[in-house]
């Protein structure tokens, strides 16, 4: 997704400031779905958002501030 020769130019492009609005759009995505009660688009929602997810943990292990896993532990305990 990230890998710089085989990854997608505008992925490896992004941070984690120009992932944001992304992130954004996708939690209100699934705002929208829920108030409609459309729960086949709530789960589509739910998978975009979670891309998010995976992106930012991403970008955070590249520059060696948490892998995915730890951030998944993280939340598990909360």
């Amino acid at each position: 997704m990230r890998r710089p020769g085989t990854g997608c130019g505008w992925n490896i492009e992004q941070t984690f400031e120009t992932i944001v609005p992304y992130t954004i759009k996708e939690a209100y995505e699934i705002a929208d779905a829920v108030a409609r009660g459309n729960m086949r688009d709530f789960k589509e929602e739910l998978g975009d958002l979670l891309l998010q997810d995976v992106f930012q943990a991403l970008i955070a292990e590249e520059r060696g501030l948490f892998d995915f896993g730890g951030g998944s532990r993280r939340s598990r305990k909360k």
